[in-house]
């Protein structure tokens, strides 16, 4: 008589089981990077190369102008020219006007702003995946209280 009013599989182990698919999005590497991203990261990587090259460059052509002028400071080279000059006319380099040495530090210091920008942008994407994942495992478990409790009811009344 009892066992006709009590169903066996009335209440299984499994009926709340969450099963949470990772929401990702499209074209992702491992480490969550899009595809645009990660060429992206690589055309800042190779523009901050060439303009570390560039800068090197620089701070040698730079080290070889201010050698030549002090070598020329310190045993000026006769100058033929058609008429004397009695005052002896030096070339002032003047520190007002920027060199190409800070203007590729300037440069460089962009590139690296923007690849923390973009580095910054995907740890932001990550993370609000992360906090999208555990706010469906939260709603899933809130339904599942939910749904335990109207059985409960269900029970009792």
């Amino acid at each position: 008589m009892f066992q006709t009013a009590f169903q066996v599989n009335a209440f299984q182990n499994n009926a709340f089981q969450i099963v949470i698919t990772p929401v990702t999005p499209t074209q992702t590497g491992g480490d969550g990077w899009t595809k645009e991203e990660w060429r992206r990261a690589k055309a800042l990587d190779k523009k901050l190369r060439l303009a570390e090259e560039k800068r090197i460059a620089a701070i040698k052509a730079d080290q070889e102008a201010r050698k030549d002028f002090i070598r020329e400071q310190v045993s000026p080279t006769p100058k033929v020219s058609k008429r004397k000059q009695s005052i002896v006319e030096s070339e002032q380099v003047s520190e007002d006007t920027p060199s190409e040495v800070t203007k590729y530090d300037a440069l460089i210091a962009n590139l690296e702003r923007q690849k923390q920008d973009l580095f910054d942008a995907v740890l932001i994407r990550q993370a609000k995946l992360r906090l999208e994942q555990e706010l469906a495992v939260l709603e899933a478990k809130r339904k599942a209280e939910l749904d335990d409790e109207e059985a409960i009811l269900a029970l009792i009344l």
